[in-house]
């Protein structure tokens, strides 16, 4: 092997370890301190904030802003490809890119874990947030006001009538 080449080698990963992905917030949102909804807020970020991406995090992703680091939801953030920090990015470090996400676009994926068979049948109510929850219901007059405020119009629906055996296989087909 030629001497230059390792050196290249080790220059080529070197760049590559201090590329950093970078993004934009599509619309105000806020700096969390940890990937959950009901975390504490760091900071409120406005839209088309630039955003240094740390790490993803199923559905979240750990991003700097204005020397702030906290959590966003990733549905907000525009990737924008792996840039050196304070640079505008492309050429060589776009090339990089390719290699790590093996196309020259950007994907993002999100996953939604859903309830195994086992955790429905070892499911217990939540008293608490069950009443939590009750806190948040309408009163009719309160609803009648809202309509009344939007000039909604009343209308009664009555319950769909319960389909038949036959019918309700077919559904379940």
């Amino acid at each position: 092997m030629k001497p230059w080449k390792p050196a290249l080698l080790l220059l080529l990963f070197a760049t590559a370890a201090h590329a950093a992905e970078t993004g934009t917030l599509m619309r105000a949102a806020e700096l969390k301190q940890k990937p959950f909804i009901d975390a504490a807020k760091v900071a409120d970020l406005a839209s088309q904030a630039p955003l240094e991406i740390v790490l993803r995090q199923g559905a979240w992703m750990q991003v700097k802003s204005g020397g702030q680091q906290g959590w966003v939801k990733m549905l907000n953030v525009r990737t924008g490809g792996a840039t050196k920090a304070g640079s505008a990015g492309g050429g060589f470090l776009s090339a990089v890119n390719l290699f790590k996400t093996g196309s020259s676009g950007t994907t993002v994926t999100t996953g939604v874990k859903g309830l195994s068979e086992e955790d429905l049948r070892n499911a217990q109510p939540n008293m608490e947030q069950l009443a939590k929850l009750g806190g948040y219901a309408a009163s009719a007059d309160e609803a009648g006001r809202f309509a009344k405020a939007g000039k909604l119009a009343n209308e009664r629906l009555d319950y769909l009538p319960k389909p038949s055996t036959a019918q309700a296989n077919d559904e379940n087909r």
